[in-house]
């Protein structure tokens, strides 16, 4: 059967990555540089004939007769195409969502990866430029009613990409002289300014409920989780979880303090000591490559997980990229030949901002949370994870580009725990570490209760302060990701729930480090596919 299987597989893996520029340039695929998607209702139409097809091409085949590593692969990249196919013909975000239509993220991976010369690059650029403007005028047709709330974002990323080529183009242009690209850059940051006074027109009409409603979310987790959980149970499971993780927080805040009978004034009082030693916009940076190299350091001494050395970059947020997480690691794609870094990106507050909400974001983010933060994004969290990741060689790409953020956030929460119990940062970091519990326990209640039980924001924010202990501001934030994104919040809570299952059923005679690697020498599958690949009784 893997003789029908394998080369099926591949002539899939290659139509996804032909007909997806984005999912192509993620996993380090350079044949589409020169592209951006087509988001036109023809090319849509094209796109779904071809999942349809492929979808019924993998229910043909009988996985009995396959490996466990196939099994496992064929199921991913079945999931992958009724994905990409439900987002198409049931979600259709292309017509309602403008931040989809963002170019910004394949135009700063051809400007920021050194993947090829400067002037291999300049040429995917201007070809990438020259389209841009018919790509905006698609996303003007396509595009319908929209949420304020991505409107209002949109406007503000498109805004930095323009700055993006105002500023970075040059340099590399430098590189090249003679090279002849500023008219079309010129013609590309005019679409872009047309775009954006095209939108900001629209924010007073844009009335369009963000919440997906009960059936597509449903719909939609199933795709996103790849799990056996039901979305009740994931509900049940986050509320017990947010009850003994209040009872850890009081006592660990009672242990800071001296308190012998600790309740949420303990908590809050311990937060309010703990976020006065804060970073601010100038040494925020500074702090997480600080926290990077104590928590390497903290690995490698304690025996977790064997350590890479794959080169990482602490940098500030790209502007084209603000607006719905405060970090993100952004990896070397898989398929990435290349000797290029991850990014480990943090967004500096805004410049109109207060100074009083500044301090309220960094007391949020104090320099005992960037140490938490900074073992979720890098090590021994998405970093390493995903470093680990790029080595897997299968049969087929599959892996490459079937990843599951079930796993990867899952892996990145898991890590903040296994940090702090060993006792990374002391008694600090394992209070921002609960607290950062909290926080993603609660993203999946608020996941779930916005989108199908029509939470509103001053329940949400409520349910954040009195038991997430948030500032304000940091719930006020999460309260927009939340109407911004649909189940992806979900991935932390069920993740972290079936990577630190996972990690339990470890052998008495493997050793954590052991059994750490073996976690994370098969890509990135949902944790119910790597149950399988450990030969970890899922019964």
């Amino acid at each position: 059967m893997s003789s029908v299987f394998v080369p099926r597989a591949e002539r899939i893996v290659e139509a996804l990555l032909t007909a997806d520029p984005h999912l192509a340039a993620s996993v380090g695929d350079h044949r589409s540089d020169e592209r951006l998607p087509d988001w036109s209702r023809a090319a849509v139409r094209g796109q779904v004939a071809m999942l349809r097809e492929a979808s019924h091409a993998l229910a043909e085949i009988d996985d009995e007769d396959l490996s466990p590593a196939d099994r496992v692969d064929l199921a991913l990249l079945q999931q992958r195409v009724d994905a990409m196919l439900f987002e198409r013909l049931d979600t259709r975000e292309h017509e309602w969502n403008p931040l989809l239509h963002n170019p910004g993220p394949l135009l700063y991976q051809l400007l920021a990866r050194p993947f090829a010369s400067a002037e291999v690059r300049l040429e995917a650029l201007r070809a990438r430029l020259t389209v841009l403007p018919d790509a905006l005028a698609t996303a003007r047709v396509v595009l319908g009613d929209m949420p304020r709330v991505h409107v209002e974002t949109a406007v503000g990323q498109f805004g930095g990409v323009a700055s993006l080529l105002r500023e970075q183009l040059p340099e590399l242009a430098a590189q090249v002289p003679g090279f002849e690209i500023e008219p079309v850059a010129g013609e590309a940051i005019s679409a872009l300014t047309d775009f954006t006074a095209w939108l900001t027109d629209r924010l007073d009409t844009s009335d369009r409920d963000p919440r997906l409603g009960r059936r597509l979310w449903e719909a939609k987790l199933w795709h996103t989780l790849d799990t056996n959980l039901s979305s009740r149970e994931i509900l049940e499971r986050a509320f017990a979880h947010l009850e003994q993780l209040t009872g850890e927080i009081r006592s660990a805040a009672g242990e800071l303090l001296g308190v012998a009978n600790p309740d949420d004034h303990t908590v809050r009082k311990a937060m309010d000591q703990l976020g006065g030693e804060h970073p601010d916009n100038a040494t925020v940076v500074a702090v997480a490559r600080e926290a990077l190299a104590e928590a390497t350091a903290f690995v490698r001494d304690h025996d977790l997980a064997t350590l890479v050395d794959d080169p990482l970059v602490i940098q500030e947020m790209p502007e084209f990229a603000r607006g719905v997480a405060i970090a993100y690691c952004d990896p070397v794609g898989p398929l990435e030949t290349a000797e290029l870094p991850t990014f480990f990106a943090i967004a500096p507050t805004p410049a109109d901002w207060s100074s009083d909400r500044v301090t309220s974001f960094y007391r949020e983010y104090n320099n005992h949370m960037m140490r938490n933060l900074t073992v979720h994004e890098a090590m021994p969290g998405h970093y390493l994870q995903l470093a680990r990741a790029r080595r897997y060689r299968g049969a087929t790409p599959i892996r490459a580009l079937c990843w599951s953020g079930t796993f990867i956030e899952g892996w990145a929460v898991y890590t903040e725990k296994l940090m702090a119990d060993r006792g990374f940062g002391g008694l600090p970091v394992r209070l921002q570490q609960l607290k950062s519990h909290l926080r993603m326990t609660i993203n999946a209640i608020l996941d779930q209760s916005v989108h199908c039980e029509g939470m509103t924001k001053a329940e949400a924010m409520r349910l954040m302060l009195d038991r997430g202990f948030q500032e304000e501001g940091e719930a006020a934030g999460k309260w927009r990701r939340t109407l911004l994104s649909s189940t992806q919040l979900s991935t932390y809570f069920v993740g972290y729930t079936e990577v630190a299952a996972l990690a339990a059923d470890r052998p008495v005679v493997t050793s954590p480090r052991e059994w750490h690697d073996a976690m994370l020498d098969h890509g990135s599958p949902a944790p119910r596919h790597l149950r399988l690949l450990l030969g970890v009784d899922d019964g």
